[in-house]
């Protein structure tokens, strides 16, 4: 990883799911250690499967969901590991980045 001055590396996560399982993949940030997450309902997009509007048909369990979670590279193998397993049942993307923070208190517990 390349070296930036001030900066801490960490590992995001990047999940896009349907709203029905954004529940079960916040218990897995969770179960990770995570400090926190950002979720962004009724995403839209095209891929394989089509293309899915981001709008509301009668509740936020209709739509997709984004969740991304930014933690210590240690603890992202476990949720990493969880995704893939959620995955293997379940419809969804996974994307996986290195990232720098300038924060570090606000990505650790």
């Amino acid at each position: 990883m390349p070296d930036h001055p001030g900066l801490m590396a960490m590992t995001k996560v990047e999940v896009v799911v349907e709203g029905t399982d954004a529940p079960l993949v916040e218990q897995l940030v969770t179960q990770a250690g995570a400090s926190g997450f950002t979720a962004v309902s009724n995403v839209s997009g095209l891929g394989h499967g089509g293309y899915h509007q981001g709008r509301l048909q009668f509740n936020d369990r209709n739509a997709l969901s984004l969740l991304i979670v930014v933690l210590p590279s240690e603890r992202a193998d476990d949720l990493i590991a969880g995704l893939r397993h959620l995955f293997d049942r379940r419809p969804g993307v996974l994307l996986v980045s290195d990232v720098w923070v300038s924060r570090l208190d606000y990505f650790t517990s």
